[in-house]
């Protein structure tokens, strides 16, 4: 199974990381059905998910956030593509002055550009064959 890990040093302090990895464990369930478990500890915490394809765990302190994903055979086919969004995605984060209002308007952004309802095709009119009339009973 390809595996992804992922560090970041962040100067957040753990009440701030907390509530940065709490959000994303909502959104993650929300948007990328996944289940999360939060278990919240004295010096880290420790969000664990799962869906199928992949599962793993974000430890979170007050300054790192440590991820630790493994990817089934059909996602680890795009495993560089979402290691690199992951890394693109935090480290946009964590050099905003406040990381959570980002994350937000991140969200939001995200929201509106895929959360659009697709537009219907025009009407196309359905060639219909004409009318025949019943075949003749033979006698």
């Amino acid at each position: 199974m390809p595996d992804i890990h992922i560090t970041r040093e962040h100067s957040l302090g753990l009440a701030q990381a907390r509530e940065l990895a709490f959000r994303w464990a909502e959104t993650a369930e929300a948007k990328l059905d996944m289940e999360c478990t939060y278990e919240e500890g004295k010096t880290s915490d420790l969000v664990s998910f799962k869906r199928p394809g992949a599962s793993g765990e974000l430890k979170v302190t007050k300054d790192s956030f440590v991820l630790d994903a493994r990817l089934g055979l059909l996602l680890g086919i795009f495993k560089d593509k979402i290691e690199s969004a992951i890394v693109e995605n935090l480290d946009a984060l964590l050099q905003e002055k406040e990381p959570l209002k980002a994350f937000d308007k991140g969200l939001a952004k995200h929201e509106a550009k895929h959360d659009k309802p697709a537009r219907k095709a025009a009407a196309k009119p359905v060639a219909k064959s004409p009318a025949k009339a019943p075949a003749a009973k033979k006698k």
